[in-house]
C-alpha cells in the first residue's frame, strides 16, 4: 500500500487512481486524512468552484454534464463532485449521477467523484468541502459541485463553492414554492433549466418579481438565466454569469468573507468531532448503558443523563 507521500506525488502528476485514493482517505476520515489536508491546503484557492442546487427533477446532473463539456473547451481540467442521498438503513447510495454523466467519462481531462451524503442534511456530506479542497490543490481549473436536491434547507453548498447556482424548471407546479426563502437567499445565479419547455418566460418573470420583493444581502444583482441542455441554449450565458459573480466577489471582498465564514464553520465542525471522539474514548460503555437504562425506566431524564455521563469537571 502506498504511503500518503507517494499518493500525493502520484496525484500531483495527474494519476487518477492516486487522486481517487486521496479523496477516499479524506472522505472516510481514514488515518492520513489530516496529513493530506495539511499538505494540500496551502495550494488551494485557484480553481473556479461552482455549486448547483435545487429541487429534484430540475436537471442538475444533465446541466452539470453539459457545463463540464463547455468548460473543457476553455480549460484543461474539470472536476465534478456529485452528492447523492444515502439510505437511512444501509448507508448506501445509488450514485445515479454517474449514469447521467457517462458521456464525460471518456474525457481524460474530466474527473468525476460521486459521494453519498451519509444522512447529512444540507445537501452535502460532511467531507465535501475537504474533497473539493484536495481537488483544488491537485490543479483542477473548474470544480462543479452538485448537491442532493432535497429542498429548502439545502444551503451547505454556500460554504463549499464560490458561486451558487439555484435551478428550477417551468411547468413543475408551484415553482416559487419549491425554492422560496431559505434556499433562494444563498443563490448567486438563478437558473430556469429545461427552458425549451412551455412556461419558461413566466418562470423567469416570477423569479425576477421575487427578487425585487426581497431584501438583497449585498449589492450583487442576482441574474436569472434560461438554460437547456437539450439545445445548448443559455450555457454560455450561465458561464458568463458565473465569471461576473466571481470577479465581483473577488474585487468587493465577498469572496474573502465567504471563505472566512466557511473556514469558521469547518473549524468548529472539526473541533466538535474531536471533542466528541475524546469524550467517547473516556466514557465507560457499561456506564453509558446503565444511564440509558435509567432514562428508559424514568429514573433519570435525558438532561440528567448528560450530567451523569459528563460529570461535574467536564460540565465546567
Amino acid at each position: 500500500m502506498k504511503t500518503v507521500e507517494e499518493l500525493l506525488a502520484a496525484a500531483r502528476e495527474g494519476r487518477t487512481a492516486a487522486i481517487a485514493r486521496l479523496l477516499s482517505i479524506v472522505e472516510n476520515d481514514e488515518p492520513g486524512a489530516a496529513e493530506i489536508i495539511r499538505a494540500t491546503y496551502p495550494h488551494t484557492g485557484r480553481a473556479i468552484k461552482v455549486g448547483f442546487t435545487g429541487p429534484p427533477g430540475a436537471g442538475k446532473s444533465t446541466l452539470v454534464s453539459t457545463l463540464t463539456a463547455a468548460y473543457r473547451k476553455i480549460v484543461p481540467r474539470v472536476a465534478v463532485v456529485a452528492v447523492d442521498p444515502s439510505s437511512p438503513y444501509t448507508g448506501g447510495a445509488i450514485l445515479g449521477d454517474r449514469i447521467r454523466m457517462r458521456d464525460r467519462y471518456l474525457d481524460t481531462g474530466v474527473f468525476i467523484r460521486s459521494m453519498s451524503n451519509r444522512g447529512q442534511s444540507g445537501g452535502l456530506s460532511r467531507a465535501t468541502r475537504r474533497v473539493v479542497s484536495v481537488l483544488d490543490a491537485m490543479g483542477f481549473d473548474v470544480i462543479l459541485v452538485e448537491t442532493v436536491g432535497v429542498g429548502q434547507q439545502e444551503i451547505d453548498v454556500v460554504r463549499v463553492v464560490d458561486t451558487v447556482c439555484l435551478l428550477t424548471i417551468p411547468g413543475a407546479g408551484d415553482d416559487i414554492q419549491a425554492i422560496k426563502a431559505g434556499i433562494i437567499e444563498i443563490a448567486d445565479v438563478l437558473v430556469v433549466n429545461k427552458a425549451d419547455r412551455p412556461g419558461a418566460d413566466e418562470a423567469v418573470k416570477d423569479l425576477i418579481q421575487m427578487l425585487n420583493l426581497g431584501t438583497p444581502r449585498n449589492d450583487w444583482r442576482t441574474p436569472v438565466i434560461k438554460t437547456s441542455s437539450n439545445t445548448g441554449n443559455g450555457i454560455e450565458d450561465l458561464m458568463s454569469a458565473v465569471q461576473k459573480h466571481r470577479e465581483w466577489a473577488t474585487n468587493g471582498g465577498e469572496a474573502k468573507q465567504r471563505n472566512a465564514d466557511a473556514m469558521r464553520t469547518e473549524i468548529q465542525a472539526l473541533m466538535r468531532g474531536r471533542v466528541l471522539r475524546e469524550l467517547e474514548n473516556r466514557m465507560d460503555p457499561q456506564h453509558l448503558e446503565s444511564v440509558v437504562s435509567q432514562v428508559v425506566d424514568k429514573q433519570l431524564d435525558p438532561y440528567g443523563a448528560v450530567d451523569a455521563l459528563l460529570g461535574p469537571e467536564i460540565k465546567k
